[in-house]
């Protein structure tokens, strides 16, 4: 695959690519539906079908992608659904791909926003409704061997949220700089607008920083 110039890179970027950008996601639905012969049944019955130009890539591991040859990375609704141990390891590939002076722009749930809501909220089950919309509660666990593969591989929970505070400590811990918060279609490099949705956007935490260069 020719790649783009500059290289622009999303992960976590779901089933759907945006075009002029590398697309990646390490969804085990992804994998399956990539399958030689099980993979088209797969797609034909499956809910979410993923675009054929959406790439294999885990930044909890490596993307394959060069160092230091990205020079604007993505990610949305991504980060919340990482264990605080692999955020880290997602900031330090982030960072490896990077070129000097790129760009990484992110958004994500608000913790503040999340317990704000939690603290308004007058009613009795109040503590049961934060836990199901912020995703991080389970109403129920799936039995039998489906409900062992979800529970592996299924990636749908919020495992840590966060606060802006707390991200730009960990962004600055690896070693970003020019770090900001960010707002839908705020940034100073308009390619950034093709690739965010606005309904992403509300009511949650968005960061912009740097690689050092």
């Amino acid at each position: 695959m020719s790649l783009p110039d500059p290289v622009k890179v999303q992960f976590g970027s779901g089933p759907k690519a945006v075009s002029g950008w590398l697309n990646y996601d390490c969804s085990p639905t992804l994998l399956a539906q990539r399958m030689p012969l099980v993979g088209t049944i797969l797609r034909k019955r499956s809910e979410t079908v993923f675009d054929r130009d959406v790439l294999y890539g885990d930044t909890r591991q490596r993307l394959p992608v060069a160092a230091q040859s990205v020079k604007y990375l993505y990610c949305s609704h991504t980060l919340e659904h990482l264990s605080l141990e692999d955020f880290r390891k997602t900031l330090k590939e982030c960072r490896r791909v990077l070129a000097p002076g790129g760009v990484f722009r992110g958004v994500m749930p608000d913790l503040e926003v999340v317990v704000a809501s939690y603290l308004n909220d007058q009613a009795p089950d109040r503590c049961s409704r934060m836990m199901q919309s912020s995703y991080l509660g389970t109403v129920s666990r799936s039995r039998g061997v489906m409900g062992l593969a979800r529970n592996l591989w299924g990636n749908s929970r919020h495992l840590w949220l966060w606060d802006y505070a707390g991200t730009q400590a960990e962004l600055a811990a690896a070693g970003f700089v020019g770090i900001r918060r960010a707002r839908f279609h705020d940034s100073a490099f308009p390619v950034f607008e093709e690739i965010e949705e606005e309904d992403r956007w509300v009511d949650c935490l968005g960061f912009e920083c740097f690689a050092p260069s």
